[in-house]
C-alpha cells in the first residue's frame, strides 16, 4: 500500500472530499472514474444564475473493486451547492447504477456504494433535478435485485430531501455519529412549522432526532460506524459478504406503519419518545 493510500485509510472519512472518499474505499489502483472533470460534463443551468458550475457537477462516479469484488461507487460532494443533485449529477449517478445492473445481467456481479452527502434536489434546477432523483431511485430498486446497494451517510451535510428516500431504498445503510438523515432539513421544518416546533440553530436537539446514533437506535439504518476510513471500508466488506436474502427496509413498510399509527404527534417530539416508538415501547 502506498504512503498516500495508507494515510487515507487511517484518517477521518468525513474530512475527505468526494473523490478522496471513493479512492480510499476502493482497492488500491482499481478506481476508474467515469465522466471525470476533464470530460467537462457540467450543469448548463447554473451560469445563467451567476453560479460557477463545477466540471463534474459535484458527483464523482467510478468503477473499481473492493476486496476484489466488482463495484460501482458514487460520491456526492457536499461542499458544492450543499451536495444538491441536479440534472447532470443525477444522470451520472443513475447511469452508474444502471451500468452495474447491466454488468449483473452479463454475469459480472457488481454491487454499488453511494456516498450520500446531500441536501436533496438542487432548487435551481427544480423539476429536472426531481426527475434525476426519481431515476436514481428506480436504478437502486433495479440493482438491488442482483447485488447490494449500500448507502453511506457520514456528515456534516447529511442526507435530506429526495435523496433521503434514495437512502431508504438502499439494501443497507451505514452512518457515522456526525451523520444526519431526514426527509426535511432543519431550516425547512423551522420555516414551515415555526421556531417552537424546530429550532434549526439547536444543534444538540437536531442531532438527537436525526443524527446517526439516533437513527441506528431506531432501526432506520443498519450500521453505526466510527468516522475512520478503515472502519467504514471493513464494514462495507463485511456487509457485502452477507447473504443477500435480507428484506430491504423499504419492503418492511407495514411494520413501520403499525408503529406510527398510534403515535401522538401533538406534543413536541424528543429523542427518547422517538426511540421508544421505533423500538416498540411506545404506549
Amino acid at each position: 500500500m502506498s504512503d498516500l493510500n495508507a494515510l487515507l485509510h487511517s484518517r477521518s472519512f468525513v474530512e475527505l472530499g468526494a473523490r478522496q472518499r471513493a479512492a480510499a474505499l476502493l482497492d488500491q489502483g482499481s478506481l476508474r472514474e467515469l465522466l471525470d472533470p476533464f470530460a467537462r460534463v457540467k450543469s448548463p443551468w447554473l451560469e445563467a444564475q451567476g453560479i460557477v458550475a463545477q466540471a463534474d457537477d459535484g458527483v464523482v462516479v467510478a468503477k473499481g473493486t473492493i476486496g476484489g469484488r466488482p463495484l460501482v461507487i458514487a460520491a456526492i460532494e457536499g461542499n458544492f451547492q450543499g451536495g444538491s443533485l441536479g440534472e447532470v449529477g443525477g444522470a451520472k449517478l443513475a447511469g452508474a447504477l444502471e451500468l452495474a445492473a447491466e454488468d449483473n445481467r452479463n454475469g459480472i456481479p457488481t454491487a454499488a456504494v453511494l456516498l450520500l452527502e446531500t441536501g436533496g434536489v438542487r432548487l435551481q434546477e427544480a423539476n429536472l433535478g426531481l426527475a434525476a432523483i426519481a431515476e436514481v431511485q428506480a436504478a437502486i430498486v433495479e440493482l438491488r435485485q442482483y447485488q447490494p446497494v449500500i448507502g453511506v451517510v457520514a456528515g456534516p451535510v447529511g442526507c435530506f430531501g429526495g435523496m433521503s428516500i434514495a437512502a431508504g431504498l438502499c439494501s443497507h445503510l451505514l452512518v457515522t455519529r456526525e451523520a444526519r438523515l431526514g426527509l426535511n432539513g432543519p431550516q425547512v421544518i423551522e420555516q414551515e412549522a415555526g421556531l417552537d416546533e424546530y429550532d434549526s440553530r439547536d444543534r444538540p436537539f437536531i442531532w438527537s432526532l436525526t443524527g446517526g446514533e439516533q437513527r441506528a437506535a431506531c432501526g432506520l439504518v443498519d450500521a453505526y460506524v466510527a468516522d475512520e476510513v478503515s472502519v467504514i471500508r471493513e464494514c462495507l466488506l463485511h456487509t457485502l459478504e452477507q447473504p443477500g436474502d435480507t428484506l430491504p427496509r423499504s419492503r418492511q413498510y407495514a411494520r413501520f406503519l403499525d408503529l406510527l399509527e398510534g403515535y401522538d404527534a401533538a406534543p413536541q417530539a424528543d429523542a427518547a419518545s422517538v426511540r421508544a416508538l421505533y423500538q416498540g415501547d411506545q404506549a
